[in-house]
């Protein structure tokens, strides 16, 4: 019944993705954290910045951040992510497009967790003397990350998702080699029911232990 998979590297595939959710999710956490903290920040150039990227990188569809990491950054500007073989570079172009991406939405999430933070909480920090960064990281973030639990879980899905555009620019995930059965096979909806049970596989796991998660660490107001 699924003698169509023979010769073609699914699980390797699909461990790809993996690679590229897992990296792009650290990558975009990071750098949506500061973003966030840009947004917030008492600096007005500080919240221009995040307020900007937001916005802008938001309303870019993702194929064309990932085809710029790939044809801007790769072929006009020559950054080779430092290696010179085709498919790492690839590869570490498509977690850059990503992060870059996915680390506007991490952002969102993560001020609509710190907006949950009472501002008597602040207040107070900044009282006994903490600065705006001790604040954010002791008293604020702890706290908003809780509450936000989901979203980020949301997020996450997405990201997952997201991944099968990287094969815009010839990154060997599962979404590629799907293409590549497609054109190869005459088992078209087999071919389909098994690269949507794979995505399922990844995501629906994810989305209820983080859901689980969410609710068990919640903060009681």
């Amino acid at each position: 019944m699924f003698d169509f998979l023979e010769g073609y590297d699914v699980l390797g595939a699909f461990w790809t993705t993996v690679q590229l959710t897992v990296l792009s999710g650290v990558g975009s956490l990071v750098w949506g954290v500061l973003l966030a903290a840009m947004r917030v920040s008492p600096v007005p150039l500080m919240r221009g910045f995040g307020t900007a990227y937001v916005n802008i990188v938001r309303n870019i569809p993702l194929t064309i951040i990932i085809l710029f990491t790939s044809l801007g950054l790769a072929d006009i500007f020559g950054v080779t992510m430092g290696t010179e073989d085709f498919k790492i570079q690839g590869f570490r172009l498509a977690v850059l497009g990503l992060t870059a991406y996915t680390a506007a939405f991490v952002c969102e999430a993560i001020r609509s967790g710190i907006n949950t933070v009472p501002v008597g909480q602040a207040e107070a920090a900044r009282a006994i003397g903490l600065s705006f960064t001790q604040t954010l990281r002791i008293i604020v973030l702890p706290q908003a990350f809780r509450s936000v639990i989901g979203p980020l879980a949301n997020v996450l899905i997405a990201l997952t998702k997201n991944t099968t555009v990287a094969a815009a620019i010839g990154v060997a995930e599962a979404a590629t080699l799907m293409k590549t059965m497609i054109e190869n096979e005459a088992q078209t909806l087999a071919i389909g029911a098994v690269f949507a049970l794979g995505f399922v596989v990844l995501t629906l796991p994810t989305g209820l232990l983080l859901g689980w998660l969410g609710k068990r660490l919640a903060v009681k107001r």
